[in-house]
């Protein structure tokens, strides 16, 4: 919902930040810059917005990413050129993943441009405008403000990138940032009341009526559960649909987290050939009516290296905007809309679910620890106390790497929610993200989990951390290497060793008052560690040494699968 602002003195870059501060966005990431500063200036002006002054522009990004999948939005703010293009990586990972950021350039002023004068941040040339088509290319849509565009446009842009659930990328010169609006400023709502998508009633009536259908008929259907559900609001919609229908249902590795894995309809880890439990493969493809709730994502990682074998005659995919059933594809079909429709129909679910007691199928097991103490912490040891220190309501943030392929064996605890960049998969994402989560949710405990490659390239937002009084608990497994590179190769190349760190001290070199430091390196160490960071309030930094020899070498047949640079085999005559 929008309503007119009668005031009509406020400049354009204030507007701006309001708009976008009415969908209930509190915070600004970035780095400033001269060409950004009426923006920054603006932040500090406005009563509802705080600054984070990130290390660089990359970690901001990553940190808007990760406040956005926890809030529904995110402001990242940086400088022309050198600001903007290093930012670019995170805000394309936001991109993939379908994260909504909001990234804001201060551009030099049309005074400059329009004389073609040579300036900074410029490649010299007295070219001016080259770096947008980089920048817009990382978002869904763009806008360039000006005072007589600022109130059409900004409402084209934020209704573009909730529909899409995707970044947008605007551009202010600085002389433009600080004239005023002209036109009638709007007010808007907060995003979480806003509808991002419609549906066309003709094309929602036909879909709904196709999959009713399905289901009707469908011997042993079930549910795969998908990120997009949350990146659109509509969880508590998913939950209702589950408990409506009684359908059993997984995710994906990417997707973990979207509801308690103690769901009583909660199967598992569906990743083809490494899905948790085994059986979980197996009752995937003999199904007849998987219902894709959102889309699954058939990546690499996400599927098991390409194993997930689902029957495309079985596979109902629900998108966030379109349907799709073998050779039937329905467009403009909101995946609300869809959830509504299929709550109402009351479809209540056959006798033959795999969830029943006629055969029952149980999620992954709470891991054990059988060790005496004084063992070397290894992945057999580390896992199954890791699992059991997660905490009711704790938000798991996951970093890429070896970490990844372990959890899928680990059992998230009752209320536990994760976030991931399974996709994207760049590599330091985690640490910023999981401060953008913290300052998203403050009132939640956010777990980072980590391999030491990954944090030495973002390490530097820990002291942003501190600065802003974020209490996240970091856990740093140290083996001295790129433990996925290592495992994708061979052993001991040079390139995937690491500079050693003492990585517990990092918050103290930082400044980061009152935080609990450890360093552990035996099982023992480890559990007393997990019991005095879950009793105190403090933000925690752990250092978990683990051998590089645990991180066990892929074999050459997956990796061959993985990366696919052989000839087939069968291919040569």
């Amino acid at each position: 919902m929008r309503e007119v602002v009668n005031n009509t003195k406020i400049s354009v870059v204030a507007y701006t930040l309001q708009r976008l501060a009415d969908l209930g966005i509190d915070r600004v990431f970035g780095v400033p810059g001269d060409y950004s500063f009426p923006i920054n200036d603006a932040v500090e002006e406005d009563q509802r917005l705080t600054w984070v002054a990130s290390a660089n522009e990359l970690n901001a990004a990553y940190a808007a990413d990760g406040y956005a999948r926890r809030r529904g939005a995110a402001i990242l703010s940086t400088t022309y050129g050198v600001g903007e293009l290093s930012a670019l990586n995170g805000v394309m990972g936001a991109m993939a993943e379908r994260v909504p950021v909001f990234h804001i350039v201060g551009a030099p002023s049309t005074r400059i441009v329009k004389q073609g004068l040579v300036a900074h941040h410029t490649l010299g040339d007295g070219i001016f405008g080259n770096f947008e088509p980089l920048s817009g290319a990382a978002c869904c849509v763009s806008a360039r403000l000006s005072p007589e565009n600022v109130v059409l446009e900004l409402e084209r842009v934020i209704d573009k990138a909730l529909e899409e659930s995707q970044p947008a990328y605007l551009v202010i010169p600085m002389d433009l940032a600080l004239m005023p609006v002209l036109g009638i400023p709007l007010k808007g709502s907060v995003i979480g009341t806003i509808r991002q998508r419609q549906s066309d009633p003709e094309e929602l009536n036909a879909a709904l009526t196709h999959v009713l259908n399905k289901l009707v008929k469908a011997k042993n259907p079930i549910v795969l559960g998908t990120r997009t559900i949350s990146r659109f609001g509509l969880i508590n919609t998913f939950e209702k649909f589950l408990e409506s229908s009684g359908l059993p249902y997984a995710t994906s590795p990417m997707d973990r987290g979207i509801l308690s894995e103690s769901h009583p309809g909660y199967l598992g880890v569906y990743s083809g050939d490494m899905s948790q439990p085994a059986i979980l493969k197996q009752i995937i493809q003999e199904s007849d009516l998987v219902l894709d709730i959102g889309g699954l994502i058939q990546e690499d990682l996400n599927t098991g290296i390409w194993t997930d074998g689902i029957n495309p005659k079985s596979l109902v995919s629900i998108r966030y905007d379109w349907v799709q059933s073998s050779g039937s594809v329905f467009t403009s079909v909101a995946l609300q809309d869809m959830l509504d429709g299929l709550i109402d129909a009351k479809i209540a679910a056959t006798s033959n679910c795999y969830w029943n007691e006629s055969r029952p199928v149980q999620p992954p097991a709470f891991l054990k620890n059988t060790g005496t103490g004084a063992e070397q912490i290894t992945a057999k040891y580390f896992y199954p106390l890791f699992q059991n220190f997660l905490r009711s309501e704790d938000v798991l943030v996951l970093e890429a790497g070896s970490c990844m392929l372990q959890i899928s064996s680990l059992r998230l605890p009752d209320g536990v929610d994760m976030e991931n960049q399974t996709l994207w998969s760049s590599i330091g994402w985690a640490t910023p993200a999981a401060m953008g989560v913290a300052m998203a949710q403050p009132e939640k405990r956010v777990v980072l989990l980590s391999g030491d490659g990954a944090h030495q390239l973002t390490a530097q937002e820990i002291g942003v951390m501190g600065r802003y009084g974020v209490k996240p608990v970091v856990i740093i497994l140290n083996n001295s290497c790129y433990g996925i590179e290592d495992m994708l190769s061979d052993r001991n190349h040079e390139y995937n060793i690491l500079a050693p760190w003492s990585y517990s001290k990092l918050p103290i070199i930082m400044g980061c008052d009152n935080w609990w430091c450890a360093r552990v390196e035996s099982v023992a160490e480890l559990e007393n560690a997990f019991k005095d960071i879950n009793m105190q309030q403090n933000a925690a930094y752990l250092e978990v040494v683990v051998p590089a020899s645990d991180s066990k070498h892929i074999a050459q047949a997956i990796v061959d699968r993985l990366q696919k640079q052989h000839t087939p085999p069968d291919s040569i005559e």
